[in-house]
């Protein structure tokens, strides 16, 4: 039996789809062969092309590049030669990467190949062998040879000036074929620039499978990325980067036109709660203090300083959604008050008048102390948040996803400053993007403020850790706490 495998082995080796059939239960797709043979054809000719893949998430670029390596392997044991794979981190993504290639060599039957782990980072089959090196920039590489091919993964979030400078060079000498993998995310990645110069002087070293291409062969995944498209919207950034492999725009408006539509809500403003057992979250962007004075009168300060806005929210989980509805009933709008003033004020409306099961507050800077106080007071109840550039693009994707599903809705137009102030800054507020799938969103100060687009997104953040009450007799945690006491 072993050695019919052997020989069924070496008669499929004169194709990489023949040989990823041979291999395993699961050979690559249609899409990814054509992918596969256009990168073999380059590697055995040294044509040296430069390819670019692009799939939608969980569509098999990792597996097609995993028996694009096996292949090479089993090729060139006895030749020599190695083949260089790069991503943006060794850990988790490099790590992966070889473990899912040792998955693959392990599917060879007994005496096709001879292969082992070196040192932690190589993969050596006879004379042949793959590299697995870390493209962040702290990284020491040069010295590399990529003499079979060069692999970047993920190559929309590996720095240009790395690559040109550590990697690029890995294949000078054999004119080593390159393949970049990965999705979309701005025009400006280094795989943006390259796909455009493939599009432009070698189309056929361009591979683009968004995420309607598997659905056509698999259910189970049309049907996942269809809840993800009904839960994020349409527009949202991960849909359209992730899935479509559309590009984003560095500085476009974080809420279209019907976003704006869809926040509007139909419900009043409410003072307080009324006694029908609701549930309420908050979201505090605290400002810095200034002189004692009436928050209007500040406020027509040149410049007019930042202000702490507290965004209450109702809660609630319909059976028709997955994530909860998030409808805004009351806003606080401060400008210039201490922290101590603001921290006795904080603590009788999220406590003691709208019972708050969760609370996001800024503690970022001059937020930290009132944060502080206020995690001290409410055990349990609050989440200080510190806003780093992965916390912020994780909020602005919540918010985004929440406002393009139709979760989040504001209170009807009462005539108030608060109310005008929100939606000034709501239709001034961009976003910017960066490597890494990382969002930012502000307003331009020249536009004026973003206080009341944060507290939105810190509510929206707190109504991710208001559960529902579990069916049955259990007391929850919002029953033990809502009068006050613990």
């Amino acid at each position: 039996m072993a050695r019919a495998r052997l020989a069924y082995l070496e008669r499929a080796a004169a194709d990489v789809g023949a040989f990823s059939a041979a291999l395993t239960d699961r050979p690559l797709r249609p899409y990814q062969l054509a992918a596969a043979r256009a990168i073999v054809r380059s590697v055995l000719q040294r044509q040296g092309r430069t390819f670019t893949v692009m799939m939608g998430r969980q569509m098999g670029k990792n597996e097609l590049s995993a028996h694009l390596e096996a292949y090479l392997l089993y090729l060139h044991q006895g030749t020599g030669g190695v083949v260089v794979k790069a991503a943006p981190t060794f850990k988790p993504q490099l790590i992966t990467s070889k473990l899912r290639l040792e998955r693959v060599l392990a599917h060879l039957p007994r005496g096709a190949i001879r292969w082992q782990s070196r040192f932690g980072y190589i993969v050596q089959a006879g004379e042949a062998a793959i590299h697995f090196l870390s493209a962040e920039e702290s990284s020491n590489v040069v010295g590399a040879t990529a003499d079979l091919l060069l692999e970047i993964d993920e190559a929309q979030d590996v720095s240009e000036d790395k690559y040109v400078k550590d990697f690029r060079p890995m294949a000078s000498t054999a004119n080593t074929t390159t393949v970049l993998y990965g999705t979309a995310w701005s025009d400006d990645t280094m795989l943006a620039r390259q796909r455009a110069a493939n599009l432009r002087d070698d189309p056929t070293a361009h591979f683009e499978f968004p995420w309607t291409v598997l659905a056509e062969l698999n259910p189970d995944y049309r049907a996942f990325v269809a809840g993800e498209i009904r839960r994020l919207g349409e527009d949202h950034p991960i849909i359209k980067t992730q899935y479509r492999l559309e590009t984003v725009d560095q500085a476009g408006r974080l809420f279209g036109p019907e976003q704006l539509v869809l926040l509007r809500g139909d419900h009043a403003r409410a003072q307080e709660p009324d006694d029908g057992g609701e549930m309420f979250v908050a979201g505090v962007d605290v400002a810095g203090e200034s002189e004692a004075g009436p928050d209007a009168a500040v406020r027509l300060a040149s410049p007019r300083k930042d202000s702490t806005v507290i965004t209450i929210a109702r809660v609630s989980h319909p059976v028709n959604l997955v994530e909860p509805l998030i409808e805004v009933v009351q806003h606080h709008w401060w400008t210039g008050r201490d922290h101590s003033t603001q921290f006795s004020a904080l603590l009788e409306l999220l406590n003691a008048r709208w019972r708050c099961v969760a609370v996001c507050v800024d503690g970022t800077g001059v937020g930290a102390g009132l944060a502080s106080w206020l995690a001290r007071a409410m055990p349990g109840r609050v989440d200080t948040v510190q806003f780093s550039r992965p916390a912020k693009s994780q909020i602005g994707y919540d918010l985004l996803a929440a406002a393009n599903a139709g979760r989040l809705r504001m209170y009807r137009d009462d005539g108030s400053p608060e109310f005008a102030e929100f939606w000034q800054e709501v239709r001034a507020c961009r976003y910017s993007v960066y490597q890494n799938v990382a969002l930012n969103f502000f307003v331009d100060p020249a536009d004026g403020h973003d206080d009341f687009v944060v507290s939105l997104g810190l509510c929206v953040r707190a109504a991710a850790q208001a559960l529902p009450e579990p069916a049955g007799g259990i007391v929850t945690a919002r029953r033990m706490y809502q009068d006050g006491r613990y």
